[in-house]
């Protein structure tokens, strides 16, 4: 994972707003709808890959009848990266977003 930030013009505002997408998703889908913020890269991007990340996290619990539920420890890590202007790269999940061209 990089530690260096994805862009010098991500603003404290942009950071808090890709933090709490990882934190509460719902957040996340609200993010999208708000056009201010979706024209933000780093806000989509992170908006768009804390729904995705959610989503498979949500499926493996159900598969692994809640096994797999520690991944969701994981969310708290990429809301700390975010916050801290880090390019949040989540193995399999990132690069399928960059490819379909969602953020």
């Amino acid at each position: 994972m990089s530690q260096e930030p994805m862009s010098s013009d991500i603003t404290s505002d942009d950071k808090l707003w890709a933090m709490l997408g990882y934190l509460i998703p719902l957040i996340a889908v609200v993010v999208l709808f708000m056009e201010d913020k979706k024209n933000r890269p780093y806000v989509k991007f992170n908006a768009v890959q804390s729904i995705a990340a959610t989503v498979v996290l949500t499926v493996i619990s159900t598969i692994t009848l809640g096994c797999g539920s520690i991944l969701f420890f994981a969310m708290l890590w990429w809301a700390y990266q975010a916050y801290q202007g880090q390019d949040v790269k989540i193995p399999m999940i990132s690069d399928f977003i960059r490819n379909q061209g969602w953020a």
